[in-house]
């Protein structure tokens, strides 16, 4: 059975950019804990919780948000 899985390169980005989880989470107005949990793919982000995160991230949302494997057929 197929499944599709959201993948995220926040770990990496945030590196690149000098940013910790706190400062991640102060800029996008969410916690600490909810970074964590995005950014070790055990939550899925809100559509504009993902944009946020991006922007602060200094990147477009494709390049910190992707699917990994595909849909189930209609």
């Amino acid at each position: 059975m197929p499944t599709a899985v959201l993948k995220n390169s926040i770990r990496r980005l945030r590196f690149e950019n000098n940013m910790t989880q706190e400062e991640l989470a102060l800029r996008t107005g969410v916690s600490r804990q909810t970074v964590m949990s995005i950014e070790r793919g055990q939550t899925n982000p809100s559509v504009l919780l993902a944009l946020k995160i991006a922007s602060a991230l200094n990147s477009p949302v494709t390049e910190v948000f992707w699917m990994e494997g595909s849909l189930v057929p209609v």
